[in-house]
């Protein structure tokens, strides 16, 4: 009777288990490679296939790159020390054309006992750009950041103070335009006046006012003319111009290809179709040879900055389609919803739909930017020494003719780096946004 009721009452445990590790296939590194690299036959043949072309470029690659000579006054020197250090005719890299170099690939002819005033500037533009990027820091640092860019370019291009100032001054003049023209007659005619007016002083008054102050209290250092400016301080210069005054001006443009003012919609229609349908190296030919054709005799347009405009308005046609796709992404009820509490058309846009279409338009935002940002070195055929310019100058050489992988790893690696940092702040942004709004 004791055995058939042992048999048939169920055993009830009175402890816990002890914790066990999962088996070895479940945990760490052996999980990770059973899930990603070996989970089939078709992964697992992938994955020995890369290993295998993996290595046989490592293979040559590493060797050459670590057995290279840093040291050297030009390429047939630096061969009769490989031959020397390693044997004769063995793959080493000749690094030393980027030490002796280096500072005509970074700053291109300025003036080296100035290269103070570009560093300085780079150094402005990142504690300028950290507010912007970064909504825990204090948000007083803005009206630095708004300082910046004419603190920037005085440092780098010199001359009088008063000219930042006076360009600076033109938008203050566009603020109140827009506020007085928008709260007395309409939004469309503030935004007309704070884009005329501000063009009209710039070309009209500007320049002689600048030099009516200077007169006055000359505050100048010494002018750099842009011909002598080249390297990665050009890629920087004409890419992060482009990058930050192309947004706004895109974020424009597709309200207006949105509006249903038959003259605004047309106009931008026309304008992103024009600008998109041409390459960028046609735009950049129009600057370089025709614009001048087209300005008043004796006109004398910095080549710089009629690269930066059309580098400018070419970014800005697509960053235009970017948002656009944004602003069509989001669903009707958030019209709907700004039009029942009773917003105007700019504070709808500003505080409802222009955040969520940003938010949902930042990948394709900055893959523009960063397509952007490679772009600059199409300047080149406009005679600009951009890196891959100054790369075939000192290719040109006697010292150093025959140099060709260490010079475009270099300058690969710079542009890697600039555009690897891009990507990742927009995969941050992206997951920043994504955990705020759940």
């Amino acid at each position: 009777m004791s055995e058939t009721h042992a048999q048939t009452v169920a055993f009830v445990r009175e402890t816990m288990i002890p914790e066990q590790e999962p088996p070895l296939t479940e945990r760490g590194v052996m999980k990770w490679l059973r899930e990603n690299l070996f989970s089939g036959w078709v992964n697992i043949l992938l994955t020995l296939v890369s290993v295998v072309v993996i290595w046989a470029a490592l293979s040559h690659v590493l060797p050459w790159a670590f057995r290279g000579i840093w040291v050297a006054d030009n390429l047939n020197q630096c061969r009769e020390i490989r031959d020397a250090t390693y044997g004769p005719g063995v793959a080493a890299a000749c690094w030393a054309v980027i030490t002796e170099r280096w500072p005509q690939l970074m700053f291109g002819f300025y003036p080296a006992e100035l290269y103070w005033r570009p560093v300085l500037a780079f150094i402005v533009f990142l504690v300028a750009i950290l507010p912007v990027l970064f909504t825990e820091l204090p948000r007083k640092m803005l009206w630095f950041s708004v300082a910046a860019p004419f603190i920037a370019y005085w440092m780098i291009w010199g001359g009088s103070l008063w000219g930042p100032i006076v360009v600076a001054s033109g938008f203050v003049l566009g603020f109140f335009a827009f506020t007085i023209g928008s709260r007395v007659i309409g939004n469309l005619v503030g935004v007309l006046a704070a884009i005329v007016l501000p063009l009209l002083y710039w070309l009209f008054l500007a320049g002689s006012l600048t030099d009516a102050l200077s007169s006055v209290l000359p505050l100048a250092i010494e002018h750099v003319d842009s011909k002598q400016m080249g390297g990665f301080m050009l890629a920087i210069i004409i890419g992060v111009s482009g990058i930050i005054l192309s947004l706004p001006l895109g974020i424009l443009l597709a309200l207006g290809r949105q509006s249903d003012l038959f003259f605004i919609n047309k106009v931008s229609v026309g304008f992103i179709e024009m600008i998109r349908g041409v390459p960028l190296i046609v735009w950049l030919f129009t600057a370089s040879l025709l614009l001048n054709y087209f300005l008043p005799p004796g006109t004398n347009f910095d080549l710089m900055l009629r690269v930066i405009i059309m580098v400018t308005l070419f970014s800005s046609a697509y960053i235009a389609e970017v948002i656009r796709g944004g602003l069509a992404a989001l669903p009707k009820g958030q019209y709907e919803a700004a039009d029942a509490l009773g917003l105007d058309y700019w504070k709808s846009m500003r505080l409802i739909i222009l955040p969520q279409s940003l938010k949902i338009s930042i990948p394709g935002i900055v893959s523009t930017f960063i397509g952007l940002f490679k772009d600059t070195t199409l300047v080149v055929f406009i005679g600009l020494l951009d890196p891959i310019g100054l790369t075939n100058s000192i290719r040109a050489t006697t010292d150093w003719n025959g140099v060709y992988w260490e010079l475009f790893v270099f300058v690969g690696l710079l542009f890697f780096v600039f555009c690897f940092s891009m990507g990742q702040y927009s995969l941050f942004l992206e997951k920043k946004l994504r955990r705020e709004h759940r």
